[in-house]
């Protein structure tokens, strides 16, 4: 990560002024809870040891000012925060929902200097738009409401960015692991406001490094993948007049099962078992964190792995009959561990990360190994970040 020192001389050369102040947020890894968070489900995530930071200062200008490293600099201005549908996909875009989102919570901007820095790698499964999302909402809420919302009203915010202005649908788990560190659960039975409970467990004195593996496939061309997953999903709540399979009776959905195989076919029933098992894994992790119970936990890493394998199905886009690389990873992991630890696909799935536990005497030559197959630099040690999204210390 680049230093504050290196990055205050860069703002300075950027913008013609010293930055006034410093914010950071960090990414983050689901541990378990495998596509639950869009039917309203349960999910154990945590804030992860790679930052996004910004640098900021007020410009004269009726606008916002943004260079992130590594991308194009854009501008916002501050009477024209409507969405705009020619912005999809671009930073810009982000940066007026994130101010749009706070003008709606009774701020008043005025032009700000934004200079941003991240090693949350993109594409990496990490949750880099979530890191960014949160942290531009972190530097207008500094500036503009001087401290009066929470980390989760700042997780919302760059939701809707995400969604409205950015054109992704998508939950509101990034941004609330991203947003809060450490290790959380989350509950979203709500989900305009999920309910959030830190788990006080120490990642460090486990004897186990969590670590994230780069599969090197890319997610480009699998949307319809991730959309079938929702879309089969939706088709079994709605044939129980339900929005999210929270609101579906377990016991309902076995004695249905002849009418929604014919119905929807048996991919559908699969995911949605998965979804339903997943929820109670969810909770038998919880419990094992708070009890010191190191083994469960992996245990439930390693049942939804499986879950998630053959019965959620996101380890293999459909038609890639040569392209595997995120099923490859995750059995020659588990040849690598030899029944230790705990292996599971990481987030969306088809591409991306495979998340692995690695017991810390085997640490040194997984990494070697996978890094030899796969690629140098494959393989990500991490640790628990414990906070999220908050203002640095100012220098003396």
């Amino acid at each position: 990560m680049e230093s504050i020192e290196n990055m205050r001389n860069e703002f300075e050369k950027t913008f013609g002024r010293p930055a006034k102040r410093a914010f950071t947020s960090c990414g983050r890894a689901e541990l378990i809870g495998n596509h639950t968070d869009h039917q309203r489900g349960l999910v154990l995530a945590c804030g992860v040891n790679l930052s996004a930071v910004a640098l900021a200062a007020p410009n004269d200008r009726n606008e916002v000012r943004l260079v992130s490293k590594g991308f194009p600099a854009c501008s916002v201005a501050l009477d024209a925060l409507e969405p705009d549908p020619k912005e999809y996909g671009t930073t810009a875009a982000l940066l007026r929902g994130v101010l749009n989102g706070i003008v709606q919570r009774g701020a008043a901007p005025f032009g700000l200097d934004i200079y941003v820095v991240s090693n949350v790698l993109s594409g990496s499964g990490l949750s880099s738009s979530a890191a960014i999302e949160v942290l531009l909402a972190g530097v207008a809420e500094g500036f503009y409401l001087d401290g009066d919302l929470d980390e989760i009203a700042l997780a919302v915010i760059g939701q809707r960015a995400e969604n409205v202005y950015f054109g992704k649908p998508s939950g509101l788990l990034d941004q609330m692991a991203c947003a809060l560190g450490g290790i959380q659960f989350f509950d979203f039975s709500d989900p305009a406001v999920p309910y959030a409970e830190r788990i006080d467990f120490d990642f460090q004195k486990c004897g186990h490094t969590l670590v994230v593996i780069d599969t090197g496939a890319d997610h480009a061309d699998l949307t319809d993948c991730y959309a079938a997953i929702t879309r089969e999903l939706a088709s079994v709540d709605a044939f129980f007049g339900a929005t999210a399979l929270r609101d579906v009776n377990e016991s309902d959905f076995f004695a249905s099962l002849p009418v929604l195989r014919r119905l929807f076919g048996d991919r559908a029933m699969l995911r949605a078992m998965h979804v339903f098992d997943e929820n109670r894994r969810v909770l038998r992790a919880r419990e094992a964190l708070l009890n010191d119970d190191f083994q469960t936990f992996l245990d439930q890493l390693n049942a939804s792995g499986e879950s998630s394998y053959t019965m959620l199905q996101n380890v293999i886009a459909e038609g890639h009959t040569n392209a595997q690389a995120v099923a490859f990873t995750i059995c020659y992991a588990k040849k690598l561990l030899k029944g230790r630890g705990a292996v599971r696909v990481h987030g969306g799935g088809f591409a991306g990360t495979v998340l692995a536990v690695v017991p810390d005497d085997m640490l040194n030559d997984f990494i070697a190994e996978t890094d030899r197959v796969l690629a140098p630099g494959a393989c990500m040690p991490l640790k628990v970040r414990r906070r999220g999204v908050y203002e640095l210390p100012q220098e003396d």
